[in-house]
């Protein structure tokens, strides 16, 4: 199973970026998909989560910012990032959990890379 993750580059604080992820139609329709973020020595943090019936949840230092949405037509999960800041700069990753009664593990997109930098 491939999830591929798009739209990442640099832009300047306060600016805004939509990254895409796009996943086999096997599993997208059922499973909660996410995105995380990763900086250069920390750890792999939660940004935002929808489930595959739209219920959604945030980081606490996002709300308000980001918007997570799903296109169930085109197996594409989008993360909106409005009024970006320096320390938002990482690699992001959207990911896939399948139903838990399918016994599936977690799967992760290659990553793409955020730079909030003036």
């Amino acid at each position: 199973v491939q999830l591929q993750a798009s739209g990442g580059g640099l832009v300047q604080p306060g600016g805004s970026l939509t990254l895409s992820c796009s996943a086999p139609g096997s599993i997208f329709g059922f499973s909660t998909m996410g995105w995380y973020r990763q900086a250069p020595g920390e750890q792999r943090e939660l940004v935002a989560r929808i489930t595959s019936g739209g219920n959604t949840n945030y980081a606490d230092s996002v709300k308000g910012r980001f918007t997570i949405s799903r296109d169930n037509a085109k197996n594409a999960v989008y993360l909106q990032m409005n009024s970006l800041k320096f320390e938002e700069t990482a690699v992001y990753y959207c990911s896939a959990d399948p139903p838990p009664s399918w016994g599936l593990r977690t799967y992760w997109g290659q990553g793409t890379q955020v730079t909030v930098s003036s």
